[in-house]
């Protein structure tokens, strides 16, 4: 297919595990041309040409989602390309699980809430314009999730450090910066500022699903591929953690999926008619089976709180400058 006539798509976080390799999916297609939006431009480069994507169906473009700056400069970097867009995955984010203070963004709220949650919020909010011109009759949007943001699934049960709680959103309605560091306002857990802002990604899919769906056509959905033990995402946790997690999720858990198999099951609910459908939270679950089908995961109850997903929508937009 000529280059002309694919359709594109952006990953966020494309410089290694499932985004790269979601990248690498869809890129082989030879349907897709993949704008991997990613912090390290010449890592990026280097891992595309090992992994064997051609260099016909892809283009770098820096994004660093910690800084707002960026995301508006990102923006204008992908229009200035003059592709249509057909699909925005947002997939990339941080996890500092060993942190005993709070590292803020250069924005200055905490650093995993400002990449995970807010980076991505502005981002999705700023494409939506480039969304509604795409040549997809159902342009989608794409949102990682996570099971340990999530209590209604076996993983999200464990209460380590704390199990995700946005409460009343104090700490965002006194402008989330320094002493501030939790969505909450209390004190800073690092394991759960994780949590919280993937909690954040579920509430804002349902609210983007509510707000623009019927009136765009754009098909706004979330995805758990099955649990990635083996990922970048944990290279700042325990060196034994990051031996041991692999084997009790392959052994105990029946969780383990391989970064490739989770790249190509984002493809899917990128590429796939099958994905079409609004509003969902896609999941392939815990116990990995050959050949598993996904189904629509039913989420928390706080991340079916509609006034706590308006509210958080509100403060958000303060935050990244949108109101």
């Amino acid at each position: 297919m000529a280059e002309n006539q694919k359709s594109t798509v952006i990953i966020t976080g494309a410089s290694s595990g499932v985004g790269l390799l979601a990248a690498k999916a869809l890129a082989k297609t030879e349907k897709w041309f993949v704008i991997m939006a990613c912090r390290n431009l010449e890592k990026t480069k280097k891992v595309a040409k090992e992994l064997g994507i051609r260099e016909d169906c892809y283009q770098i473009i820096h994004l660093d989602l910690a800084s707002l700056k960026s995301v508006r400069q990102f923006v204008q970097d992908f229009r200035a390309t003059g592709r249509n867009l057909d699909a925005l995955v947002c997939n990339a984010a941080v996890y500092y699980p060993l942190l005993k203070e709070p590292m803020y963004s250069e924005d200055g709220y905490e650093l995993s809430v400002a990449t995970n949650h807010l980076g991505h919020f502005l981002l999705c909010n700023l494409m939506l314009e480039d969304l509604q011109k795409s040549n997809n009759p159902k342009p989608r949007l794409v949102i990682l999730g996570t099971v340990t943001a999530n209590p209604k699934e076996l993983g999200g049960k464990i209460p380590i450090p704390a199990p995700p709680d946005l409460g009343d959103l104090s700490g965002m309605e006194q402008g989330f910066k320094a002493p501030i560091s939790m969505i909450n306002g209390k004190k800073f857990k690092s394991g759960k500022a994780y949590k919280d802002s993937k909690l954040c990604n579920m509430l804002t899919m349902k609210e983007l699903h509510r707000r623009y769906h019927e009136s765009t056509g754009i098909t706004i959905s979330a995805l758990y591929p099955g649990c990635v033990a083996e990922t970048a995402l944990f290279r700042n946790h325990y060196s034994l953690f990051q031996k041991i997690f692999p084997l009790f999720q392959k052994n105990i858990t029946g969780g383990y999926v391989s970064e490739e198999l989770a790249g190509e099951r984002v493809a899917m609910v990128v590429a796939d008619p099958e994905y079409d459908q609004s509003g969902v939270y896609w999941s392939w679950g815990n116990r990995q089976k050959q050949g598993r089908k996904s189904f629509d995961q039913e989420v928390s109850d706080e991340a079916s709180d509609k006034d706590k997903a308006i509210k958080l929508w509100d403060l958000s937009s303060k935050l990244v400058g949108l109101a």
